[in-house]
């Protein structure tokens, strides 16, 4: 690993902070039950690792797009933090919701971008 690689995440993590602080701005609401900007984040997160991993980029490519870029993009921290708010204000419906939709649907894109990836 060189500098360069290095300056690649972080650029790349630079800019997937920005865009998933963004999205989860603007479709995260009090009002919500369920954390649809995070959601957003995670599942087009998904699709497109697994799109980015199935094209097999050169591996400067990946570091600023992968592992910059969608490791700060996606969210498993905040995915998990707001598990627990769901458990905790006893909204066991959305609770399951999230988690089934998340888990679902996040593993389902993954595959169908590692797919689509590979046939580029």
């Amino acid at each position: 690993m060189s500098i360069f690689h290095f300056a690649l995440v972080g650029i790349g993590g630079f800019f997937g902070s920005i865009a998933r602080f963004a999205i989860s701005r603007k479709y995260n609401s009090k009002k919500k039950t369920l954390p649809i900007g995070t959601i957003i984040v995670n599942l087009s997160g998904a699709f497109l690792l697994g799109l980015l991993t199935g094209a097999h980029l050169d591996q400067s490519y990946l570091l600023f797009a992968g592992t910059g870029f969608m490791g700060a993009f996606t969210t498993f921290s905040t995915l998990k933090l707001e598990t627990i708010q769901l458990h905790i204000g006893q909204k066991k419906k959305a609770l399951f919701l999230y988690i089934g939709i998340t888990y679902v649907f996040g593993i389902s894109l993954a595959f169908l971008g590692y797919l689509t990836g590979n046939n580029i």
